[in-house]
């Protein structure tokens, strides 16, 4: 491969459509302030950078990023990328990751607005990640061991597995479809509300008003803490060991737990005939004829 080692870039489009290459030790930053440094590039490799200008990586072909510090002033740093790596990298600016296909991220540190939008076969592993909305509207997502904190996460995705995670986050999954998670704690408010086909397997749940207006939904020897006003008008089998502070209006479907606090027959806007189950006693929910 080519080299381009210990040298700084400030201006626009200053490496545009290199191939072949390596940068490694450059700085991407200065007065010139210039976009785009890195775009259009083809087969590269991006080794102990550092960036500090808008737009380095779009429009990029097969190329790794490692071992680099993306700074808060990297806005929207990667979009339209196929076929990338990036491993053990810092990324502080919004908008980080959009629109690109087939991305693997191992052991990075991201603290990024927006995340991951509109993208395809993301797969993330050894990472923390801090983002208000996370991959709205994407595709293909696989994650592992990921610490991740935020509000308006994962709305909208379409085919998403996690495990062993830490989802510190409110309204996770909204209008999702065929996601799974297993063996990971789920802590929020008003989780999965609208989704279609979310299983949880072995996981832990905190916070109230879960799992409402929900088709196809499976929880598999899960547990509910805090959870209040659980299940509100969705078609669901779940298997809860432990406690569930209350359970209203489900739909459908069969819920078991140890002990519920309180079961919600409500005035429903549409027929519930759920089954629920307390240490082995069915109970109908019956609520309308």
């Amino acid at each position: 491969m080519n080299l381009i080692e210990n040298k700084t870039f400030d201006q626009e489009r200053a490496l545009y459509n290199i191939r072949d290459t390596l940068v490694k030790g450059c700085t991407f930053a200065g007065a010139a302030d210039g976009e785009s440094v890195l775009k259009e590039t083809r087969n590269i490799i991006i080794d102990g950078c550092k960036f500090s200008l808008r737009y380095p990586i779009w429009h990029a072909k097969k190329y790794e990023l490692k071992n680099s510090k993306l700074d808060e002033k990297t806005r929207a740093s990667l979009w339209y990328s196929d076929d990338g790596i990036i491993e053990n990298t810092d990324i502080t600016g919004v908008k980080a990751l959009r629109e690109c296909r087939n991305t693997v991220i191992r052991n990075c540190r991201i603290e990024s607005p927006e995340f991951g939008w509109k993208t395809y076969g993301t797969k993330i592993s050894q990472s923390s990640i801090v983002s208000e909305y996370i991959f709205l509207d994407a595709e293909d997502i696989e994650i592992e061991s990921l610490d991740f904190k935020g509000k308006y996460s994962f709305q909208y995705v379409n085919g998403l597995t996690i495990r062993d995670s830490v989802l510190d986050t409110k309204d996770a999954f909204w209008h999702s479809k065929n996601v799974t998670v297993t063996d990971s704690v789920i802590k929020g408010e008003y989780l999965a509300w609208f989704s279609e086909g979310l299983t949880l397997i072995r996981c832990k749940i905190i916070g109230t008003q879960p799992l409402c207006y929900c088709k196809d939904l499976k929880l598999i020897d899960c547990e509910m803490t805090d959870c209040d006003l659980s299940f509100e008008y969705s078609d669901v089998e779940a298997n809860i060991r432990g406690h569930i502070d209350s359970v209203k209006n489900p739909r459908s479907g069969r819920i078991s737990a140890d002990s519920i606090g309180e079961i919600i027959k409500d005035a429903p806007v549409m027929e519930c005939d759920a089954q629920v189950i307390i240490n082995g006693s069915k109970q109908e929910i019956g609520l309308t004829d």
